[in-house]
């Protein structure tokens, strides 16, 4: 639940975001049920999950930037549709996020699943938003799949940022998962740098391989080097 102590500042265009992206991809009013709930209800429930306060990178901030990586990725997307589809994956990426589980991607596409044809998507549309969800598990998408190519690099860009950004982010991701001990954080982490770093290239479209790929295996590189050091 968002309560006052935790509403994040942008909670209202929040919800218009949201509201926006669903009407442009929901049946027409006149095929929905009586009964379908208003769009705001999903928002305020998704905005309430993203505000958990066991959260410390998977926050309404990362929701916000991946949205917004997708609004910058959007000429690689197909068309409208896409782009509307991949920004749906986005909101529900993340949506459980439990740092004990290791079941959290599936969990969320399972919730968009539910979700999502209730608030009066067709099912193949909310079919495609699941898969989106369940690329970001290992960030792998085929070559050509354009939407999973969007979300997998809007997701990883944060991989990008400048030393000090890059360091906040695995301070933020340390802190998220504070019950682990050191040792046992240091490798699970190191095993995670080193499944990115294996990839052919970390970013699939155009834009990421030009803007954040050389920048990204830079930081990946450091932070590897600092936990196994």
């Amino acid at each position: 639940m968002v309560t006052p102590k935790n509403r994040h500042p942008a909670h209202d265009g929040l919800r218009e975001r949201w509201t926006r992206t669903l009407l442009a991809v929901r049946r027409p009013e006149a095929d929905l049920p009586a009964d379908t709930p208003s769009p705001y209800a999903y928002a305020d429930d998704l905005l309430a999950r993203w505000a958990e306060p066991h959260r410390r990178y998977h926050t309404t901030d990362h929701l916000i930037a991946v949205l917004d990586r997708v609004g910058l990725l959007s000429a690689h997307c197909s068309g409208p549709e896409e782009v509307a589809t991949v920004s749906l994956a986005a909101w529900f990426h993340d949506a459980v996020h439990l740092p004990d589980r290791s079941t959290n991607e599936e969990r969320s596409a399972r919730l968009a699943e539910r979700a999502l044809p209730e608030a009066g998507v067709c099912p193949a549309l909310a079919a495609e938003v699941a898969r989106l969800v369940r690329l970001t598990a290992g960030h792998d998408p085929a070559p050509g799949d354009t939407g999973g190519e969007a979300l997998c690099d809007a997701d990883l860009a944060v991989l990008a940022g400048s030393p000090q950004e890059y360091a906040a982010y695995a301070a933020a991701v340390r802190e998220e998962y504070g019950f682990v001990p050191d040792d046992a954080f240091r490798t699970g982490r190191a095993e995670v740098l080193r499944h990115l770093l294996d990839l052919p290239s970390l970013f699939r479209t155009h834009y990421g391989r030009e803007h954040w790929e050389h920048t990204a295996r830079r930081n990946l590189t450091a932070e590897l080097d600092l936990l196994t050091a």
